[in-house]
């Protein structure tokens, strides 16, 4: 999918996270991507679901209050901070634009996960105005073409939006990120599993957060012939 593609799907997640968001008995709006029959897809290609909730799920919560308590402490935002740290390392960087930032976090469990963050405080995509939302497509695609460059196939991943809740609260502490989730290890054939200490202690990087950001950004943007994907 070229950029202009990719910007009408952003702006079709826009529309759903604004009408679910405004249904009284929807609290969560969450937007997700599966991609690859390893994640367990029926479809080849790269697909999208919407779950809307009632109740905020485990994992948003849990992120939520880590920004709520950190704006209480500090006065700023959680995640303008950190970005802040990461761009002045560079080194987890993956790509950027005037927008958006790619990078792995430290805390990455998967070998190349990679966090997408918008450089304003936007606390959901509803937020981000069209030259935005045409950047975030942009981000999109070219993130795409280096997971699919990076082993030379039709990279698998899930990938999901985080943003505020919709319960007509502001949330000021919130600032939306997108999270990707790609289970390949070393090549197009050996994936990562959770095992033994992973699953009964704590998750183990099999990589540093800073040499997978170094292999992501020496894999090119543009698609090699095989491939079919954003």
């Amino acid at each position: 999918m070229d950029r202009d593609s990719i910007t009408a799907v952003v702006n079709a997640w826009i529309h759903q996270y604004r009408s679910l968001g405004e249904l009284d008995f929807i609290n969560h709006v969450q937007i997700f991507e599966n991609r690859g029959s390893i994640m367990g897809c029926s479809n080849p290609h790269p697909h999208g679901q919407i779950w809307a909730n009632r109740t905020v799920p485990m994992i948003p919560s849990v992120e939520a209050r880590c920004q709520q308590s950190y704006r209480e402490r500090n006065r700023s935002c959680l995640l303008c901070d950190y970005l802040a740290e990461e761009t002045g390392r560079g080194e987890r960087i993956v790509c950027e634009n005037d927008g958006f930032v790619v990078l792995v976090p430290f805390w990455a469990v998967w070998p190349f996960e990679v966090m997408i963050l918008p450089r304003r405080h936007l606390r959901d995509i509803a937020e981000m105005d069209q030259s935005e939302a045409t950047r975030l497509a942009d981000i999109i695609r070219r993130l795409g073409a280096r997971y699919d460059n990076l082993f030379l196939t039709s990279f698998p991943y899930s990938m999901g939006i985080h943003q505020r809740p919709t319960d007509g609260d502001a949330h000021e502490e919130w600032h939306f990120h997108f999270h990707y989730y790609p289970p390949l290890l070393r090549s197009a054939d050996v994936k990562k599993f959770m095992v033994g200490y992973e699953m009964l202690a704590q998750p183990q990087r099999d990589l540093t957060a800073e040499q997978s950001a170094q292999r992501l950004r020496e894999c090119s943007e543009i698609h090699f012939a095989a491939a079919s994907s954003h």
